[in-house]
């Protein structure tokens, strides 16, 4: 019998070793999916516990099989996420640990650094309500990916919308359009941002870009609900002021539309944009129909 080498020795450990690990892998997830899965109504309560908390020692041993087991955590991901959201649970623990695994796992997987900071940054119940573990996560896409642009422009929507700091915006927009392949838009953006802070037709830009770029239906509902949102804001804006002035010229304040439309101030009555006509509220000012699908709320 020929005697094996300390290489070939080696080899034959490491190769069965490496199928232990995988497979244990993905019994280590059943546990964490059955977990997920105990959800009893309303009051539910989740006793999630992260059984392989670490991408880098998963890498260390399964050679060849890191990308193979980053698609799973990804799944895993977008499971533990979705079902989260569909409980309306304000709780998202494992978000951040499962985001870091699956990146650490394959640091190029980018769909994970781009959806998983909306994930994380999204205020509840719609996200995790984690801005700043967003940054992080797209920092460390950054790091690993330095010429993609796009985590750039993520990095710069969370700056703008989730944390308010337009300096760092602008920054964030600047160095991002010097990345290959940045669309002007970005550097277009990074002198708006710079001068107008949170201006409306800022964010406006913005949303559209999302709603035009993404792939996933979730998130372009969101960018086309956001952009009902501001067109709404606009609107009450103009009304409020119509009934300002009115009352002036007037000398009483309306009761409703209708008396703005019989007095000429109006072509007809005004309708949100989605086709609910406006209402004039208990302290006077224009307020959205009980029937409205517009959520102002996103804007805050």
């Amino acid at each position: 019998m020929t005697a094996l080498t300390p290489l070939a020795a080696r080899r034959r450990f490491i190769r069965p070793m490496c199928g232990i690990l995988i497979a244990a892998g993905f019994l280590a997830l059943w546990p964490l999916q059955r977990s997920i899965d105990q959800l009893q109504g309303a009051q539910a309560q989740f006793a999630d516990v992260l059984y392989l908390s670490s991408g880098t020692t998963l890498r260390r041993y399964c050679l060849g099989y890191e990308g193979l087991l980053a698609d799973v955590y990804w799944t895993r991901v977008v499971q533990y996420f979705g079902r989260q959201r569909l409980a309306h649970s304000t709780r998202f623990e494992l978000l951040g640990p499962l985001l870091r695994i699956t990146t650490e796992l394959d640091p190029q997987l980018l769909t994970a650094y781009r959806f998983g900071s909306i994930f994380l940054a999204e205020k509840p119940p719609g996200g995790a309500g984690q801005p700043q573990e967003a940054l992080q996560l797209l920092r460390r896409g950054i790091v690993a990916n330095p010429d993609y642009w796009r985590l750039w422009q993520d990095l710069g929507f969370i700056y703008y919308w989730d944390l308010k700091d337009y300096r760092n915006t602008s920054r964030i927009f600047r160095i991002g359009s010097e990345r290959p392949g940045a669309l002007p838009w970005m550097r277009a953006m990074a002198a708006s941002v710079a001068a107008q802070g949170g201006e409306i037709q800022t964010s406006r830009i913005l949303w559209t870009e999302i709603a035009r770029q993404v792939d996933n239906d979730a998130i372009r509902q969101s960018a086309e609900a956001h952009l009902l949102a501001l067109d709404a804001e606009q609107q009450i804006t103009a009304l409020n002021a119509l009934l300002d002035r009115y009352r002036d010229q007037q000398g009483h304040a309306a009761s409703s539309f209708a008396e703005l439309v019989v007095a000429g101030y109006l072509p007809g009555l005004p309708v949100d944009p989605t086709g609910v006509p406006y209402v004039i509220g208990a302290k006077g000012r224009t307020i959205l129909g009980p029937r409205s699908k517009v959520d102002l709320a996103l804007l805050q």
